[in-house]
């Protein structure tokens, strides 16, 4: 057990309509006006939701978050994509085809920037998002 804990440090938290199948815990994106929707694999999340009630969600969209990942995710500034299972991975970079006679194009990763400042053995990690 850590001795260090960032639980709720600078947590926003907004409410949203909740489409259907957001769960409590899952990463989610704004699927519309006000609403959330559950990610597929490779998305950019908005937060994590909390669990939804009546239709709606609250989402944390800043602040300190523990959140699930799968694959192999290190500490520090890295960018994140959804994982499509609930969770967060390593985000891969986005496919960038230079014009014809055009300058190389560094392809810009395909996801949201997030500070990981813990990654735990059991698939959890905790982030500033």
């Amino acid at each position: 057990m850590s001795k260090i804990s960032f639980d709720g440090i600078g947590a926003v938290v907004a409410t949203f309509a909740a489409g259907e199948g957001v769960k409590g815990g899952q990463v989610v994106k704004v699927s519309g006006n006000g609403a959330v929707a559950p990610c597929s694999a490779g998305d950019r999340f908005c937060g994590v939701a909390l669990e939804p009630r009546a239709g709606a969600a609250g989402v944390q969209v800043a602040g300190f978050v523990e959140v699930t990942y799968t694959g192999s995710l290190n500490v520090g500034r890295v960018w994140l994509a959804a994982d499509g299972q609930g969770g967060v991975k390593a985000a891969e970079n986005a496919p960038v085809e230079p014009e014809e006679g055009g300058e190389v194009i560094i392809p810009a990763p395909a996801g949201v920037s997030a500070l990981v400042v813990s990654v735990e053995s059991d698939g959890t990690a905790v982030l500033l998002l």
